[in-house]
């Protein structure tokens, strides 16, 4: 009992030194509550607004993914950011799947999610930016793509910026049928697709992928798609597969790309 009692104190203790709060949100369309890590500046003053980032993990990771790459609390204080770290619940893909009625991402995040935010911290609403890591980079792309006035800016990390080159991944299956049966709801999902709807916007974008991971291609293809409609986007590239140890190194240029954006 007693060490159960000891590794019990130690999980609620290192929650609390990467978090300074900690939520818990229910909803009829999602699988079980969600938690969001948030983390404030230390110097937070609710009398003032705060530019506003969210953080989207991998396929078969939680809310606790980010602040095991970086230290947000720091960021957060360093920065003048809010950082908000949903759980994605280990493959929704963020989306309002159309085979799984308790997998509606999309809805809880701007219907339950963003609402408990907006009234528990003052927020810029002019600044509000959302980046991603793998199934995180399209999670974050998708919401942009389709809602580009709600958000001033996105970033993706090797993120899965065409689903369609994955038919057979990630359970993938399970949130949106089977590629060969229902083509049209991979399409119709997947980033690059979704493109056109930031055509003639000027809505600046940041992307990067390390040469060695697989997802590669696809972001090149996604860079050149951007390209090719004239959307601004910064696109890095350099050595580096689809691991941790990218991560860590890529999340910097994010919190720095945004911070260049944010307007007064």
């Amino acid at each position: 009992m007693a060490k159960r009692l000891f590794f019990t104190f130690l999980i609620l203790f290192s929650v609390k030194i990467f978090s300074q709060d900690t939520l818990l949100i229910n909803a009829d369309y999602i699988p079980h509550t969600d938690t969001s890590l948030v983390f404030v500046p230390s110097n937070y003053n609710p009398a003032n607004t705060y530019p506003l980032i969210f953080m989207l993990h991998g396929y078969s990771g939680n809310y606790a993914q980010w602040s095991q790459e970086a230290n947000l609390d720091s960021i957060a204080t360093k920065d003048g950011f809010i950082i908000v770290c949903p759980d994605g619940f280990y493959g929704s893909w963020y989306v309002n799947s159309p085979m799984k009625k308790n997998s509606q991402y999309e809805k809880f995040f701007f219907e339950n999610l963003v609402p408990k935010i907006f009234s528990k911290y003052n927020i810029d609403k002019s600044n509000i930016f959302i980046t991603g890591l793998s199934m995180g980079g399209h999670g974050a792309m998708y919401y942009f793509l389709r809602h580009p006035d709600f958000f001033k800016s996105a970033g993706s990390t090797s993120g899965i910026l065409d689903i369609t080159t994955f038919p057979e991944n990630w359970e993938m299956s399970k949130v949106f049928g089977s590629f060969t049966l229902h083509p049209k709801a991979w399409h119709n999902n997947s980033d690059i697709n979704l493109l056109k709807n930031l055509k003639n916007k000027n809505r600046q974008i940041i992307v990067d992928c390390g040469t060695e991971d697989f997802a590669f291609k696809v972001n090149q293809a996604f860079r050149d798609s951007c390209v090719a409609l004239g959307i601004p986007i910064k696109f890095i590239k350099g050595p580096g597969d689809h691991s941790h140890t990218y991560w860590k190194k890529s999340v910097v240029e994010h919190f720095a790309f945004f911070k260049s954006l944010i307007t007064k």
